[in-house]
């Protein structure tokens, strides 16, 4: 019995050997070894049997991985790849079959053999296409095949066929005689009796053969699977996706991979899409005039509303498909949106959470409102609606920041449809601007909510002209003048650093600041006209030659100087010997806030489109239950940032800029504490601020601006980088002045952090390097055949002077 066991067991490894050699020989062979018919049965046989399939397997994906060489027969290898298909559909029917009939008999070994062969299958279809479309019933049953695997319950076999759709329906076709948008519904299966060439078919791709109904299985499989394995996820049949089998950060790629499906089909099938995702948002809405939802039915709206964004998105996205369209199909189109619309228009939700979704499902729709504006105030309407039915709450934890969460983003929806809706708001500006007022004097708006709703008005006014863009400038900005300007609290709190702190003691007016400095900076991102950042010295030119002037410029000489001093006290609470007579709680505000030490350790998940982060609005008053030590860490992050890209921002307007301020003042503000910064505060300003700076500077001012500015922060940065990074080599550790807090115990996070930091940091400095020696900042600096040899560069050298009035390296 021994030896019998002995000799089985040799001529397995025989077998494992060979199968294992035939792998490493495909990956490395010609094209005449692997089509060989006697060597593809063998193998096929070996798919029956449990302990060689799976390395059978392999070994048909290796061959189907590889595409047909040019100097090879053609009908030698697509004969090959024909055998291959066969042995491959005979294989997958099979799981499928038994999959579909007995589920409850596959075993996780047979699973893990049916992810392979539809690995297999896909590499097939992807790589060589060609070769099933020559024969239309082929096809078919490929592409049946491929759709079940779709549909299959078992995530990993449903991903492997999604790879395979992206492929097959992103192929450009040609054929135009297929009516995409109307939606063809000719039969596959008519095409081999039709008179279709096969090189026509293998032309014109897969989308002749995908029916309708195809399509609509595609989307409804799609929709479902929006939504990952949580807590609130009932037991069902479909398997969804599990962060702790699959990962975090994986899920959003995966969804991603769904909404461009479902973007590709709505674009080449819009009257199907359409009704779908309405057919989808009913079904998971359920009864409208149910006022309460289970968390389960809240992600699958949700859901439900990324894949309605995305159709909405595909079909009306501006590219001109849509105005091609012909009249029936956008009829069609029409009547399912406008009906979607009404439903949403009547619903009576009014829990927050419900509310959010509600608005999310409005601003979706954006698009379609371009197109049909007629119901934009409808529209408008149902959102002041929703804002004014939340109650207005102070509170910052429990139920009641819930509904100061979704005012926020009811205000946020606004801004989404002004951006997607173009010119359709225009007519109804006036009406937004009155109940704005109105609601802010009746007490019924917070300054968070005003600003986000002030911001959405400067995005609908950059679509009527420079003219109204100052119109409504001076509308919002002369409240804020009054205030900003102000003498009184300039002297208390911004004549020396001190008095900064004495601010931090009034939250209320802490906070006005913030808000302030956040609107001007949200003001000059909306306004004015796109300029193009490739030739920032053209651009320059240009403007100015024309006679342009942007509709802030004539506001930036007093939001500037108060924003200055705000940023130079700011810079000197880490200025020896201020920041050891600070209190305790502002040495700890000064530390790295959590979402920032998040994101240094790729922690930090990305919000869902349309969330409100939190500097949007919820950090204006101070949290109940939270240190005052946070809210301070907050501001001061907030507002360090904010106006550093105010100043950036600024800078891009160029003479406007420039000529309308002492570069003295911004350079002392700027750079003035510069040695002490910390890393991270180092590299946000060179990011936001220095760049736009040194880029947009006119050529006659490099000297007084460029040349001061840069001086100062090349020295300290050539100084902390080499010391850091010799700590780093050396010692093994990146030595940075940012302080982290409190992270006892956790030593290995902040070395990870430390070298973070420095890579940053030295990122950014290349960054700036590279400004430098932009073309259009060098037009006059000669070339390096000019120069001549090197035995003669440091004579040239010399000469470089007669360029420095056109080339700022």
């Amino acid at each position: 019995m021994g030896s019998c066991n002995r000799s089985c067991q040799i001529w397995f490894n025989s077998w494992v050997c060979w199968l294992e050699y035939l792998i490493l020989k495909v990956s490395l062979c010609s094209i005449s070894f692997i089509s060989s018919a006697f060597l593809f049965c063998r193998c096929g046989s070996l798919l029956s049997y449990s302990d060689f399939r799976l390395l059978a397997c392999e070994f048909f994906k290796i061959v189907c991985q590889r595409k047909r060489p040019a100097d090879v027969a053609v009908c030698e290898y697509d004969a090959a790849m024909s055998n291959i298909f066969q042995v491959l559909m005979n294989i997958s029917q099979e799981f499928l079959t038994k999959s579909r009939m007995q589920p409850m008999a596959i075993d996780e070994s047979e699973y893990e053999f049916g992810v392979c062969i539809c690995e297999t299958v896909v590499a097939l279809g992807s790589s060589n296409m060609q070769c099933i479309l020559v024969d239309g019933a082929r096809t078919s049953h490929f592409l049946q095949q491929m759709l079940e695997y779709y549909q299959h319950y078992r995530i990993a076999l449903h991903f492997q066929s999604l790879l395979f759709w992206l492929v097959a329906l992103r192929e450009p076709s040609k054929a135009k005689s297929v009516a995409r948008v109307s939606g063809d519904t000719s039969p596959a299966g008519n095409l081999g009796s039709v008179g279709v060439s096969s090189t026509e078919k293998e032309k014109k791709g897969v989308s002749l053969f995908i029916t309708d109904e195809i399509y609509s299985t595609l989307l409804d499989v799609s929709f479902k699977r929006m939504l990952k394995k949580s807590a609130n996820s009932s037991s069902s049949l479909l398997e969804l996706w599990n962060e702790e089998l699959e990962g975090k950060s994986d899920f959003s790629n995966y969804r991603t991979k769904l909404l461009d499906l479902i973007r590709v089909i709505a674009s080449q099938r819009p009257v199907i899409a359409a009704a779908n995702i309405v057919q989808r948002i009913n079904v998971v809405s359920g009864d409208a005039n149910q006022t309460t939802k289970s968390p389960q039915d809240l992600d699958a709206m949700v859901g439900a509303q990324l894949g309605l964004e995305t159709v909405v998105s595909a079909i009306f996205d501006g590219s001109g498909d849509y105005a091609k369209t012909d009249h029936e199909a956008k009829f069609q189109i029409h009547r399912t949106f406008e009906g979607l619309l009404q439903q949403l228009l009547s619903l009576k939700w009014t829990e927050p959470s419900l509310i959010v979704i509600h608005g999310h499902y409005l601003d979706s729709l954006g698009l379609y409102l371009r197109h049909y504006p007629d119901v934009v105030a409808s529209v408008v309407n149902k959102l002041f609606e929703l804002l004014t039915s939340l109650p207005i709450t102070i509170q910052q934890q429990g139920p009641s920041n819930n509904s100061r969460q979704a005012r926020l983003q009811i205000c946020s929806s606004f801004i989404r449809i002004s951006r997607a809706a173009d010119k359709a708001l225009l007519p109804h500006m006036k009406n937004i601007a009155d109940t704005m007022a109105y609601l802010q004097g009746e007490g019924r708006l917070l300054r968070a909510e005003h600003d986000h709703l002030c911001e959405a008005f400067l995005i609908m006014a950059s679509s009527s002209g420079i003219q109204q863009q100052q119109e409504v400038l001076a509308w919002l900005l002369e409240p804020l003048n009054k205030t900003w300007t102000q003498v009184e609290w300039q002297t208390a709190y911004l004549s020396d650093p001190s008095g900064l702190t004495d601010m931090f003691a009034d939250t209320q007016f802490m906070w006005s600041i913030y808000h302030t400095v956040t609107f001007f900076e949200k003001a000059l991102k909306r306004s004015g006209t796109k300029r193009s950042t490739t030739a920032p010295q053209a651009a320059i030119t240009t403007t100015t030659a024309t006679g342009y002037l942007h509709p802030m410029s004539s506001h930036l000489s007093w939001i500037l100087p108060p924003l200055l001093r705000l940023l130079r006290c700011i810079h000197a609470l880490w200025a020896e010997p201020f920041a050891q007579s600070l209190t305790g709680e502002i040495k700890a505000a000064k530390s790295m806030t959590i979402s920032e030490q998040a994101s240094l350790l790729g922690e930090t998940s990305k919000p869902t489109k349309g969330q409100v982060a939190p500097a949007d609005g919820l950090l204006d008053v101070q949290r109940e239950g939270e240190s005052k030590e946070n809210n301070i860490r907050n501001w001061l992050r907030g507002v360090r940032d904010s106006g550093y890209n105010l100043i950036g921002l600024a800078a891009t307007l160029g003479e406007a800029f420039f000529r309308c301020i002492d570069g003295s003042s911004v350079i002392l503000a700027l750079m003035e504490n510069v040695q002490v910064m910390e890393f991270r505060h180092l590299r946000q300003l060179m990011h936001l601020a220095v760049v736009p700076l040194v880029k947009y500077c006119p050529a006659e001012l490099w000297q007084i601006w460029t040349a001061n500015l840069l001086q100062p922060i090349f020295v300290h940065c050539q100084q902390a980088l080499d010391y850091s990074w010799s700590s780093l080599l050396r010692e093994g550790r990146a030595k940075v002045p940012d302080s982290f807090g409190n992270l006892s115990g956790s030593e290995l996070k902040v070395e990870v952090m430390e070298e973070k930091l420095l890579r940053d940091l030295t990122r950014e400095v290349c960054s700036v390097l590279w400004v430098l020696a932009l073309p259009g900042l060098n037009s006059g600096l000669p070339s390096l055949e000019q120069l001549g040899p090197v035995n003669r560069i440091d004579s040239s050298l010399k000469s470089l002077e007669s360029f420095a009035s056109s080339s700022l390296t």
